[in-house]
């Protein structure tokens, strides 16, 4: 199938696009990777009247350290993140997360700005930014204001933003060193969306015991989720196996999946608890 007709701009500043979007309103979809937009389109499931295509905003394509932050901006490629050494060296969990993202030639082009603001609860992408306490740069014309990750995602392909606004960087702080991370997922074949993925980061004390736990969920809900009951019970006990698999069955308590033609209910909380000890696991023997 054919999109329905719209309207195309293409605008090379980030006030051109707010413009765009403030005169446009509900009738505009802005296009970055197109990943998620063009097909809900072809099958005429996403009838917009206008799209405002922001590939020509050079400023919004950047990556950067900034103190204990990673800056990305939003037309930041998957693939940048995947391959940049600066992502490497400073938050290794994200580049891991990312490579789970699609195909190669998908994550060319999606972008981290646009996979925030589309909000699948299966993508990887969003699912670790959450993890990893990220923050999203939003503007509009009225000004720019700052939103947390555990803010930010409301249901499913919803977030806090106004159709008049725009993420223009999203922001990560950088992993401690010695973090220890994994992320695990079950999907059909090789670069489909994840049926259901856990993600894991935590950080040990001296003594081996756990000082912070991050445990991030994606296809286990409406938005992407953390298993907030199953860290705190990591948190300042030394990891054994007893602990690791009461972790994972309280994520799968925590998870909130619903049944489509891929899964039950019943299979994806098991995939929780599974995919939670097996990347706690992992992280742990790193």
């Amino acid at each position: 199938m054919k999109p329905a007709h719209f309207d195309y701009f293409d605008p090379t500043t980030t006030e051109e696009a707010l413009a765009l979007l403030a005169q446009y309103g509900d009738d505009a979809k802005l296009l970055a990777g197109g990943q998620s937009l063009i097909p809900l389109m072809n099958f005429r499931l996403a009838r917009p009247k206008v799209i405002i295509d922001i590939n020509r905003i050079k400023e919004l394509d950047y990556l950067r350290e900034d103190g204990d932050l990673l800056r990305f901006g939003a037309l930041a490629r998957d693939r940048t993140v995947e391959t940049a050494p600066l992502v490497h060296q400073k938050c290794p969990f994200l580049v891991m997360a990312s490579s789970l993202v699609g195909h190669l030639q998908i994550r060319n082009r999606s972008t981290i700005g646009g996979a925030s603001a589309q909000a699948d609860p299966a993508g990887e992408m969003i699912a670790a930014l959450k993890g990893l306490d990220a923050a999203f740069v939003i503007r509009g014309q009225g000004g720019e204001r700052t939103e947390e990750a555990q803010d930010f995602f409301v249901t499913y392909l919803t977030t806090t933003l106004d159709p008049t606004e725009m993420i223009t960087e999203v922001r990560v702080p950088i992993q401690p060193p010695g973090t220890r991370f994994a992320f695990e997922e079950v999907a059909r074949r090789h670069g489909d969306f994840a049926i259901c993925g856990v993600g894991v980061n935590v950080h040990l004390d001296a003594s081996g015991r756990v000082e912070k736990a991050s445990i991030c969920m994606c296809g286990a809900g409406p938005t992407p989720l953390r298993a907030s009951e199953a860290e705190e019970m990591l948190t300042g006990e030394t990891p054994d196996e007893k602990l690791v698999r009461a972790a994972g069955e309280r994520a799968a308590e925590e998870a909130d999946p619903d049944e489509d033609v891929h899964a039950t209910v019943e299979y994806r909380r098991e995939l929780v608890s599974v995919l939670t000890r097996r990347a706690l696991e992992k992280a742990l023997s790193a």
